[in-house]
């Protein structure tokens, strides 16, 4: 997870201070100086830990609490309070219309990766069902336009710029009103950048500014430089109408924490991050959210509004048939699979469930892509009747599929444990007298099994079955919540 090492060591801080059996002023103190070092580790504004300190320690005052007040909670939600003010600018960013068309500009020094981070956003909102291009107007650095062709091309999404024409202003005017005509909903414009602030770039920024007429201007700034955001957020501001800021390179830099603090400080909000060098290693930033992930608390309700973004039902109408039936398949095992990547890289999905944060899913995302692989070269027959494969089809799905047969069987072991538990939970709910396509009354010693088997961490970090079916109980309530 983005600054997992500061999320640790602040849960740590609290962990310690919540084994206390007495909680009194030194061990509040203990705990506050352990989490102003690791804020001030992460480059965070000396002044702003320095007020962090002094407002939670208003808020806990033990002299005037009333008896019986639960003081580990207490501390815990003003400690979150305080994180959550320290990254709020209470300011609310640009929100595009759909069937309208918004132009977005983006603006940064020169190596903050605002090119990538360009097409990061218009793939974003493209799968979220938005009509969306590229225009290249940074006539600067060489090669630019070249490297926004490569990641449109790569990511399918429409551009435009120009080999021979050097006014930047111009491609972006000319490009706009190309998009504009086309009925496109996010047109966003490249600009160029150069490796310090100067004249020439705020200058080119205005005038393509003013050609393009931009319905927000985005603010593109590595973390690596941690606290000097603030002046570079605060420089750009003053020469265009900054709306809002993308930090790029989090998972990399230990000095995000401060870039994450200082642009707040400008009021300008945050709305995405940078989490990797992958096209959808890219995040919604929301405070109360990433706090809550920075804590280890999970993010469930921000979990059940990906998927409804996505349009993931993870029980679809034909797969439930099937199961009320008795039957459960490869094809449903490779839909559910589906449904789960189209939501995004496996890491920020766990990342969302309490416990998750800090936990490498590198293999297993590999893991699912490679059981992905060779279900396509299972033939249609053998994804609905499991009960066909034997020795010479495993033998040609591994030559198809170009992985080893233990390999094969290792998909097919997994299959038929997912395919007991699904059953199991049918029959149970049939029992209870529920409905037969009710999934959430699932067996949590079946899935903790499942779980062991994705990686074996995942049950120790949830806190054993106990803690797997608090998490369980908390997505119920937050799908409650959301109306489904």
């Amino acid at each position: 997870m983005v600054l997992a090492d500061l999320g640790s060591k602040i849960t740590g801080a609290i962990r310690k201070m919540a084994n206390h059996t007495v909680i009194d002023q030194d061990v509040l103190d203990s705990m506050l100086a352990d989490i102003c070092k690791a804020l001030l580790q992460a480059d965070v504004n000396v002044q702003q830990v320095k007020q962090l300190r002094t407002n939670v320690k208003n808020a806990v005052n033990f002299d005037n609490l009333a008896s019986g007040i639960n003081k580990r909670k207490l501390i815990e939600s003003s400690i979150m309070k305080e994180l959550c003010a320290m990254l709020d600018p209470g300011v609310k960013p640009y929100e595009p219309k759909k069937k309208k068309p918004n132009v977005i500009m983006f603006v940064g020094l020169q190596g903050a990766g605002k090119t990538t981070t360009c097409t990061k956003f218009a793939y974003m909102y493209k799968r979220k069902g938005w009509k969306t291009c590229l225009v290249c107007a940074d006539t600067f650095r060489a090669g630019a336009f070249d490297q926004l062709k490569q990641n449109a091309t790569k990511a399918k999404i429409p551009f435009y710029g120009s080999y021979t024409e050097t006014d930047p202003s111009i491609i972006a005017g000319d490009g706009v009103a190309k998009f504009k005509e086309d009925g496109y909903e996010i047109i966003i414009v490249d600009t160029s950048g150069r490796h310090r602030q100067e004249g020439a770039l705020f200058e080119e920024m205005e005038q393509i500014a003013a050609a393009t007429k931009p319905d927000d201007i985005v603010f593109v700034m590595d973390s690596s430089i941690g606290q000097a955001a603030h002046d570079q957020a605060k420089a750009f501001k003053e020469k265009v109408r900054v709306g809002s800021c993308i930090i790029t390179k989090l998972d990399g830099h230990a000095k995000g924490g401060g870039a994450l603090s200082a642009v707040a400080a400008t009021q300008a909000p945050i709305i995405h991050i940078g989490t990797g060098e992958h096209i959808d290693d890219f995040e919604d930033f929301e405070v109360q959210a990433f706090v809550s992930r920075l804590l280890g608390k999970g993010n469930i309700a921000g979990l059940m509004e990906r998927m409804k973004e996505a349009d993931v039902d993870l029980e679809g109408a034909e797969m439930m048939k099937r199961l009320a039936s008795g039957q459960w398949t490869l094809r449903d095992m490779r839909e559910q699979f589906q449904a789960v990547m189209k939501m995004g890289p496996l890491s920020n999905i766990m990342n969302s469930f309490p416990g998750m944060q800090g936990l490498d899913f590198r293999e297993s995302s590999q893991r699912i892509k490679r059981w992905m692989t060779i279900m396509d070269s299972m033939s249609e027959r053998e994804l609905d009747e499991p009960k066909l494969m034997n020795a010479s089809r495993v033998l040609r799905i591994s030559q198809g599929s170009g992985y080893y047969p233990n390999e094969v069987l290792e998909l097919l072991d997994q299959f038929k444990m997912m395919q007991h538990t699904m059953q199991k939970t049918m029959k149970k709910n049939k029992k209870m007298g529920g409905k037969a396509a009710d999934m959430r009354s699932m067996d949590s010693n079946t899935v903790a099994q499942m779980m062991s088997k994705m990686n074996p961490q995942m049950l120790q970090h949830l806190g054993g079955v106990q803690g797997l079916e608090a998490m369980m109980k908390e997505m119920e309530a937050a799908e409650k919540k959301m109306g489904k």
